[in-house]
């Protein structure tokens, strides 16, 4: 058995004296595993760092053993030790996301997300890019949320809340009586342009709320700190440099 793909580095574990075990997010084979001979040396090392974007050429006498993957860096994502911390959170915290799906089931609308969002990591819009990366994920999971139009009205405008029993957005005027029960749906959700930190905050408030009741908390898991070290990081950020004079 052989084949050939590109792949995305989710992480690597040493593997007896010199060896490593990757994972990969693969464009066509899914969430895959492999060894790499070698992989715990510094030589082949940088290569299988989080975030980066690798050709990996995988090979096993049947389908389901573990296999060798010989692979070869294409694209560095920054999530090295001289990374920000913004960034390597969100490396981490993607990472995490994507073991959520089931191993070697194929994801391509989940690798493209990813390998956009990577790229988004040490801009301005990295957050809001990261709520819509969860949105995506409680999609293929079986969640997905309908925040095309009010599940009141059936209009689609001036939507603010989402529901938290049926993930279906309100409007303004419908979710009013209800506002203290129900989320609130950011701005850049529905349409709009930027993201203030009230939108970003809600944003994340929004996807935690359901990726925690219907896909981390049957498995019994929770959030990994890397998710709350993203958010704290992006918000301080933000409140740095308003407070500064450099805009939103």
């Amino acid at each position: 058995m052989q084949w050939t793909d590109e792949g995305i580095m989710l992480g690597s574990r040493r593997h007896g004296e010199g060896n490593a075990i990757a994972e990969l997010m693969t464009c066509e084979h899914g969430r895959h595993l492999g060894m790499v001979r070698g992989g715990a040396g510094s030589r082949q090392r940088p290569a299988l760092q989080p975030g980066n974007t690798v050709r990996a050429v995988w090979r096993a006498r049947l389908d389901e053993h573990l296999g060798n993957y010989t692979i070869e860096a294409m694209r560095v994502h920054a999530a090295s030790s001289s990374a920000g911390s913004k960034v390597l959170y969100g490396v981490t915290h993607l990472a995490a996301l994507c073991r959520l799906l089931p191993e070697r089931d194929p994801h391509p609308k989940v690798y493209d997300a990813l390998s956009a969002v990577l790229d988004e990591l040490e801009n301005e819009t990295a957050a809001a890019h990261v709520v819509r990366f969860e949105l995506q994920m409680l999609t293929e999971l079986g969640f997905g949320l309908d925040l095309a139009a009010c599940a009141a009205t059936g209009l689609a405008t001036e939507l603010e809340y989402v529901s938290p029993k049926s993930g279906r957005a309100v409007s303004r005027n419908a979710g009013e009586p209800w506002r203290d029960r129900l989320l609130r749906l950011p701005a850049f959700l529905s349409g709009d342009e930027g993201s203030s930190l009230e939108d970003i905050a809600d944003g994340f408030a929004l996807t935690g709320f359901f990726l925690a009741r219907h896909v981390l908390e049957p498995r019994g898991l929770t959030f990994g700190e890397a998710r709350e070290g993203f958010i704290a990081t992006v918000l301080g950020q933000r409140i740095a440099r308003t407070a500064t004079g450099g805009g939103r």
